[in-house]
């Protein structure tokens, strides 16, 4: 019999957006793009996969249906504010894409409302000092675990 995996947060959240094309759904939203054909076109994803994401995102509270045509029927997504609690996922992914991958090119720019282009950080929200992996440690919750996996009986 398999084990059971880690409880974690990263994985129930994965198991909703971790999917490539219910990311750049949520990317194309955080830009403005809200119907489905410029969401199709933009992503790149056939339609029977990006209804079904955009299915599973409504679904989970993530974006929401609004209906802008009644005839014919026509709907758009927006971000819920679960949804846009994803936006600095989303710019923390990108900055670590230009980082590594495209350091030459970075292919979007993010100018923050202060007139400067962003470089999100993570920082505490109690100490206001960043944070990163050097200054984080973890404290699992949950019984029977421990950092390194299962407490082994």
């Amino acid at each position: 019999m398999k084990a059971a995996p880690r409880p974690c947060s990263i994985a129930d959240t994965l198991a909703l957006v971790g999917e490539k094309y219910s990311l750049l759904v949520l990317r194309e939203v955080s830009l403005g793009v809200h119907r489905f054909d410029r969401i199709a076109r933009n992503t790149g994803a056939p339609r029977d996969i990006l209804t079904a994401r955009l299915k599973r995102l409504v679904e989970a509270g993530i974006l929401e249906k609004v209906e802008y045509s009644d005839r014919p029927k026509r709907y758009e997504y927006r971000a819920t504010p679960a949804g846009d609690e994803l936006q600095p996922v989303l710019v923390t992914l990108m900055a670590w894409g230009d980082r590594h991958l495209n350091q030459d090119r970075r292919p979007t720019l993010l100018e923050h409302s202060c007139g400067e282009l962003l470089s999100p950080r993570v920082i505490c929200a109690s100490c206001g000092d960043e944070a990163d992996a050097a200054s984080l440690k973890a404290l699992v919750q949950v019984p029977g675990w421990t950092t390194a996996g299962p407490v082994e009986s």
